[in-house]
């Protein structure tokens, strides 16, 4: 017949992290008893007499006194022009939207021309007459069908693959679909 052990209590893995936490517990506790008579003192001797009897409250006014001293340097910290406005309600006033993201580049044997941004969410488009003047490798056929902004469909007449584009000092490849449509003035 088996008889169930009394009273049997489940080991800790760690014993000594529960001693150390009984012991980090104690400290906070003492700290809190300390700093509760200090709030609650209320007596009529100077500040020095007082430190002299009660020596425990020393490390404590310590620590109290040398943060007051780094809180006072913070205290002092010039407010840069950011801060200012916040402070003083001082917002500058909204600009209306830029419109097109435009990037200066070169192609060759063609002047400087601006450029949209190509964020790898759309296709490059270039006017058959543009692909015409710059004079560069034939086109490679496709089959794509394309809805312009304007809702109209638009059949490309091919795609120029890795034409070289400067953009500041750097040469990228770029991809353009080519379409017969009147360019820009």
């Amino acid at each position: 017949m088996l008889h169930p052990k009394p009273n049997q209590r489940p080991s800790i893995p760690y014993p000594s992290r529960l001693h150390d936490q009984k012991l980090r517990d104690k400290v906070n506790d003492q700290r809190e008893k300390n700093f509760q008579i200090f709030k609650d003192l209320n007596f009529n001797i100077s500040f020095s007499d007082a430190l002299i009897l009660m020596p425990k409250f020393g490390p404590t006014i310590k620590t109290l006194l040398t943060n007051k001293d780094k809180l006072s340097e913070l205290a002092r910290t010039p407010l840069n022009d950011h801060c200012s406005a916040v402070l003083l309600k001082k917002f500058p006033e909204k600009l209306r939207d830029p419109g097109k993201f435009l990037i200066p580049c070169d192609f060759p044997r063609m002047a400087e021309c601006l450029a949209l941004a190509d964020l790898d969410a759309s296709i490059n488009l270039m006017p058959l007459s543009v692909w015409n003047k710059l004079s560069l490798p034939d086109l490679s056929p496709t089959c794509m069908t394309l809805e312009l902004s304007d809702r109209s469909i638009s059949r490309p007449v091919g795609v120029a693959e890795d034409v070289f584009v400067k953009v500041g000092t750097f040469h990228f490849p770029a991809d353009f679909v080519v379409v017969d449509f009147d360019a820009d003035p």
